[in-house]
């Protein structure tokens, strides 16, 4: 494993649910750094506020779709049309149970769709289990 850190943003307005991320992966063993935006428009901002891609692009996007300024589908939409951004890993991870929010995600190009649990040791499971898969596990492209 490399000693390079990796950016996780974390697309999020849930104060809660920020602090469970925070505390989730605090355990892990990956050095990370956690960026907190916590409305589409600030996402947005974040990634392409220049006109133009970040030369260090995440190596984890966690978004939710339930967001004020900008929904989430819509930022997951931008996001796609990026060359560099569009490789990033996604995961929608939200409230909605939605068909409809479900299949767009995934025609957007979402790699992964997660409903939030409700009960703080299985939030913190799931988060865990993230982390392992796509930070530990998958193989990411090359992102510059």
């Amino acid at each position: 494993m490399a000693t390079e850190q990796i950016e996780i943003l974390l697309v999020e307005d849930n104060q809660d649910d920020i602090e469970l991320t925070k505390e989730a992966l605090s355990n892990g063993t990956l050095r990370y750094r956690l960026i907190v935006v916590r409305d589409g428009q600030e996402a947005l901002q974040y990634l392409v506020g220049n006109g133009h891609e970040p030369a260090n692009p995440p190596g984890l996007i966690l978004l939710d779709l339930r967001l004020p300024r900008v929904d989430g589908l819509d930022v997951l939409r931008r996001l796609k049309q990026e060359p560099i951004l569009r490789r990033v890993p996604v995961v929608v991870m939200t409230t909605s149970k939605r068909d409809e929010d479900i299949v767009r995600s995934y025609d957007l190009g979402v790699n992964s769709y997660i409903h939030k649990p409700v009960m703080f040791e299985k939030f913190l499971e799931t988060v865990r289990t993230l982390e392992t898969y796509w930070l530990h596990t998958n193989t990411p492209p090359l992102l510059n």
